[in-house]
């Protein structure tokens, strides 16, 4: 960033602070917050994490996530609320990997424990554009990693609350034995794609840890969430790779428009598969209340389109 626009970010989230801090002081406290509720706040960046750090947590830490469900994460511009929050939480969890860069003023900002859980995850890089080199973020699209995420919360909320660690594990393992299942089922609906058209096709490179275990190659319109970067030469680019290899259908996911992919759809002729869900959860009425439920869905959508099921 820029030194001039980094100092500028820098006051703006100063002055985000003030307000906040006498926010607080009018309030006397997390407003939002049930008076008789006195566990400890763990509040996570998005819904996806908030969804496993319940599942670890059990009934005794209070999770929320500072965005809602379908918000988009990558380019999300916190609120004066959104620091009050931060600061008045017992822990902060972000997934790293250059995700939330919006929020690391935050985490630099308050004075509160914060625990990246992608940490020890083997990241994949990007492989083209300006993002070359830089790590995926999407790591949790691998339940394989997702286990990883879920020892780094049970470590997490062992320190902040010991007296219930043993819960905390207990609930982590019993959770990796779902997440487990899941996987299972997820490889043995992928597994049943033709070798010729295990291609993912998607708006944006999300998908790289699900294809890699899944043994899939990926196309994409961009690389990380910007639909800016849905140019003509990206758009062409993907429409000669769905027309040579004779992809049945292609995705878009559900926190970004699909108005490019539907351009593939038009020149090519192949299916639309579907909405994926990858940054954000469903209301609990949706397709995807719960992470569980988000790689069940994606799995199943995939598999359906690649066989040539979709429409």
């Amino acid at each position: 960033m820029p030194k001039n626009r980094a100092a500028l970010a820098g006051a703006l989230l100063a002055g985000m602070l003030a307000l906040a801090a006498a926010l607080t002081g009018c309030s006397g406290g997390a407003a939002d917050s049930p008076a008789d509720d006195d566990r400890p706040v763990v509040l996570t960046t998005f819904t996806v994490l908030a969804d496993i750090a319940q599942n670890v947590a059990g009934d005794h830490l209070r999770v929320e996530s500072l965005t809602k469900a379908g918000a988009e994460i990558h380019g999300y511009e916190p609120t004066p609320g959104d620091v009050r929050r931060a600061a008045d939480a017992d822990l902060i969890l972000d997934n790293g990997l250059g995700l939330e860069a919006w929020f690391a003023q935050f985490v630099e900002s308050v004075d509160v424990p914060h625990v990246v859980v992608s940490e020890g995850v083997d990241p994949i890089d990007i492989s083209g554009d300006a993002y070359a080199g830089l790590p995926n973020p999407h790591a949790w699209m691998s339940p394989v990693n997702a286990a990883i995420y879920i020892d780094n919360m049970v470590a997490a909320f062992a320190d902040l609350d010991p007296d219930h660690a043993a819960d905390y594990a207990e609930n982590g393992e019993a959770y990796k034995a779902e997440l487990q299942a899941v996987y299972d089922g997820l490889l043995a609906e992928l597994e049943a794609v033709p070798e010729a058209q295990r291609v993912l096709v998607t708006c944006e490179g999300a998908f790289s840890y699900l294809a890699r275990d899944a043994g899939l190659d990926e196309a994409y319109i961009w690389p990380v969430n910007a639909e800016q970067q849905a140019t003509p030469q990206r758009i062409a680019a993907v429409i000669e790779r769905v027309d040579d290899d004779d992809i049945p259908a292609v995705f878009c996911e559900s926190t970004v428009s699909d108005r490019p992919m539907q351009q593939v759809v038009e020149a090519t002729g192949a299916a639309f598969g579907g909405t994926l869900y990858v940054d954000s959860l469903s209301e609990p009425d949706g397709p995807v209340p719960a992470y569980l439920d988000l790689l069940r869905h994606d799995a199943e959508l995939i598999a359906a389109g690649l066989r040539g099921e979709s429409g």
